[in-house]
């Protein structure tokens, strides 16, 4: 078995996946903070968009997940899925010019545009560009994989907190949106001449047709028959809710709470995150040796630490360390799940698999989390007057209750380990001999 990716995949791993990478971190972070500053300052409108545009985006990698794996092909799909993508995000900066009142037509119109632009960002990132990564690696580099996918959204958040803050600062939001947009779609075209899938890639098609293979993966023999998979997939949920509490709204609690500009706040994130990143070259060994829980033990914990540091200071020193340990927390975990998943994924069903792994990964922790947000900011955030409206901040006790919530990752992590233990080590049975009997 080949154990490197070819120089020409990792290219196309880290163009692909940064510039898809930077597009989440514009919709999770710089879209909440353009509806709070151009459409309204009410947290209930984020709740409703991110918890949207993760049911979509869950179902968008299941419908398109299986339709590529019945195609046998990931190519036209992150090709057509990227170039989409950056159009729909040029649309949703448009939605900024467009009536206010009546005001739940407002909301239902910005909801609706993040959830189509997010349709399109899963057709192409999770459902195609996910699997096509697992089809071209193998268990002894997934390691060195999960820490470039751990590595990649960090640094698309630098990019989203610094240049995203230093052009939406210069520019305003619309002209944004249309820069990265842009950039988007060029990657999309950029794929067409340049990707290849995997050359072992089989069309796998049940007899019964698509719907059939769609429902199959919801069956109980199929949870049974991977509980392992399934466990870890728990791991992801239980631990991206926490994630989830306070990320959407971090900017946000620079900005208002602690009256940063948006560059300060881009730095401060940036500097924290980017130092978080190094660890993942000694984690990847250890993943790659198969200790992947050791990792994340010391994930959570860092994790924990960090946004205990967050909770109970506002200075920039502090903040940065808080920053560094959450951000290590953040780091070290999506990388190994990312690596422990992949080695677990049915060969035949990786792309709907990848519809599993956004109902944990993403669509119960972004409706759940952002829930749980909303009533922590309800009760305890604070109101002001932002710009000459009334709205609630929210305040530091969103660091609290999520540092709190991840200390329950735990949980899922004890049945998870002892399968992995088994399928590392499985007891040989010996046969048995008459004089073992005593007969």
């Amino acid at each position: 078995m080949n154990n490197s990716i070819s120089k020409r995949n990792w290219l196309l791993i880290w163009i692909l996946g940064m510039s898809g990478q930077i597009c989440w971190n514009i919709e999770n972070s710089w879209f909440n903070t353009f509806v709070y500053a151009k459409i309204a300052k009410d947290p209930a409108i984020i709740s409703w968009m991110v918890g949207v545009s993760a049911v979509i985006s869950t179902l968008a990698t299941f419908v398109i997940g299986t339709w590529s794996d019945r195609a046998g092909k990931r190519k036209p799909f992150i090709a057509a899925g990227y170039i989409l993508w950056g159009l729909f995000t040029i649309g949703f900066g448009a939605t900024e010019f467009m009536p206010k009142n009546p005001f739940i037509s407002a909301i239902v119109i910005v909801v609706a545009a993040d959830a189509i632009m997010s349709f399109f960002g899963s057709t192409g990132y999770d459902a195609a560009f996910n699997p096509w990564t697992t089809d071209i690696s193998n268990e002894r580099n997934r390691g060195k994989l999960g820490g470039a996918f751990a590595a990649m959204p960090v640094l698309a958040t630098i990019f989203g907190a610094v240049v995203s803050g230093i052009i939406v600062d210069k520019f305003d939001f619309f002209p944004f949106f249309v820069f990265m947009g842009s950039f988007v779609i060029i990657m999309g075209i950029f794929t067409i001449f340049t990707l290849k899938d995997a050359p072992h890639l089989k069309a796998v098609r049940h007899e019964k047709g698509y719907f059939h293979q769609f429902a199959s993966v919801f069956k109980l023999k199929t949870v049974m028959a991977n509980q392992e998979l399934f466990w870890v997939f728990v791991i992801n949920a239980v631990y991206f809710i926490g994630f989830n509490v306070y990320f959407p709204y971090i900017t946000i609690y620079f900005n208002n709470y602690l009256h940063m500009s948006y560059m300060t706040a881009g730095a401060l994130q940036g500097i924290g995150l980017v130092s978080a990143v190094c660890l993942t070259i000694p984690a990847a060994k250890l993943i790659d040796s198969g200790k992947p829980v050791r990792v994340i033990c010391m994930a959570i914990a860092t994790n924990f630490a960090g946004l205990l540091v967050i909770f109970f200071s506002t200075h920039i020193a502090l903040l940065l360390l808080g920053i560094f340990g959450a951000g290590v927390g953040y780091v070290l975990i999506l990388q190994t799940l990312t690596a422990w998943i992949k080695n677990l994924y049915p060969e035949d069903q990786r792309g709907q698999f990848e519809g599993i792994k956004q109902i944990f990964g993403i669509c119960i922790p972004m409706v759940v989390g952002p829930l749980i947000s909303y009533y922590i900011i309800q009760y305890n955030g604070i109101r002001m007057e932002i710009d000459g409206v009334m709205g609630t901040v929210p305040s530091n006790t969103l660091f609290l209750f999520s540092a709190l919530l991840t200390l329950f990752t735990f949980l899922p992590l004890i049945p998870a380990n002892r399968l992995h233990r088994s399928r590392m080590h499985p007891v040989s049975i010996q046969p048995l001999h008459k004089e073992d009997l005593n007969l």
